[in-house]
């Protein structure tokens, strides 16, 4: 039998959740051993009904899942991680549920490096879309890989910012990895495998069900240093992950928004609650302790790719008033991206102010 197949076979138990799996785990050490436990000794873990089925002989279903995970298995970017493996990300095992086995297709070394999850509503206005976008590609470029669900809306734009702003992007998902929801970023799927990592807690062939996805944000807060809400309203499965960031005893950021917008509400609610209030990306980068250069890893991240437009600005291009960050990189000639990554570093040093909205304006 397959290494992995005695996870599986505890995983997929009926009755056997992440805490029952974890106890038993605990008192009997690997899952082969739990396996080849009395069913006395089980009891006393376990309920009967529990302890009798972890005894049932391997079902065609379990075998047929087996089988197909050994093949998936066999591409060099599929991954499965338990609790007993060393790449298991270990920010997660801080968290009160860690999943008792992890599936992921990418790089795993995206896993353990500084992260902020960026969340919001699936129904995002354009500016809101703009905003994740933005300040994903700016704390790319910074070297902090950003974190979402791969939802429509907010999700999406956080993903497509970092893959822009030269760094990475982790997707956490509530399908089997060999599905995508929705269907239509299949294509944003494909990149992110290729330029970052998607994980998800559940086997292959498990489709959308409701019930999955707010789990799976425990994840993405749990990876991660802060969480970003971009935009969300008064209940809203964002506020749920800023909860469970907060209870990780992760940073909470908001951008606040217009008092009449619907989707502002849910941010100005966390505000209230304590969740700091950010304007730009260097607002989260300087609660990052181990974003202790962010110039230099900027400068490193664009220097090759771009041309410097600090002295262009300072000769008419960038004035007083604010400015589209689209136009602005227009007149310099630049990707957006790139843009961001100059002014991220004026912004710091007190040469620019980013404004809400996607404008930025001169400050001496």
């Amino acid at each position: 039998m397959h290494e992995f197949a005695s996870w599986l076979r505890l995983t997929e138990t009926a009755g056997v959740g992440n805490g029952t799996a974890r106890r038993l785990l605990q008192a009997f050490g690997l899952p082969e051993a739990i396996f080849s436990a009395s069913l006395q000794s089980l009891q006393q873990v376990v309920s009967p009904r529990i302890a009798q089925a972890l005894l049932q002989p391997v079902s065609p279903a379990l075998q047929d899942l087996i089988n197909k995970t050994a093949v998936w298995l066999q591409r060099p970017e599929c991954h499965i991680l338990t609790l007993a493996d060393s790449r298991y990300p270990p920010a997660l095992l801080n968290i009160p549920d860690p999943p008792v086995v992890l599936y992921a297709l990418g790089d795993l070394r995206f896993l353990n490096q500084t992260m902020i999850g960026v969340v919001g509503s699936r129904h995002a206005t354009s500016q809101g879309t703009r905003h994740a976008h933005d300040f994903s590609a700016a704390l790319s470029c910074a070297g902090v890989t950003v974190s979402s669900g791969l939802a429509a809306g907010i999700d999406a734009a956080a993903h497509e910012g970092a893959l822009t702003g030269g760094g990475s992007t982790v997707a956490v998902v509530g399908t089997g990895l060999d599905k995508v929801y929705p269907a239509r970023h299949k294509e944003l799927a494909h990149r992110i495998a290729e330029m970052g990592c998607i994980i998800s807690e559940y086997p292959l062939g498990t489709s959308p069900v409701a019930a999955n996805f707010p789990r799976r944000n425990r994840l993405i807060s749990g990876l991660a240093t802060g969480v970003l809400v971009v935009e969300a309203a008064a209940q809203s499965g964002s506020l749920i992950t800023a909860r469970m960031a907060a209870e990780q005893g992760r940073d909470v950021f908001a951008i606040p928004g217009s008092i009449h917008a619907p989707l502002s509400k849910g941010c100005h609610q966390l505000i209230r609650q304590g969740a700091k209030l950010v304007e730009s990306a260097a607002d989260i980068l300087e609660e990052l302790p181990q974003i202790v250069k962010v110039n230099s890893i900027v400068s490193s991240k664009v220097s090759d790719r771009q041309p410097d437009i600090v002295e262009e600005a300072w000769s008419g291009l960038l004035g007083y008033d604010p400015v589209p960050l689209d136009v602005l990189a227009q007149q310099a000639g630049l990707e957006v991206a790139a843009l961001q990554a100059q002014l991220l570093m004026m912004e710091l040093a007190g040469q620019v102010e980013m404004l809400p909205g996607g404008y930025v304006r001169r400050l001496n």
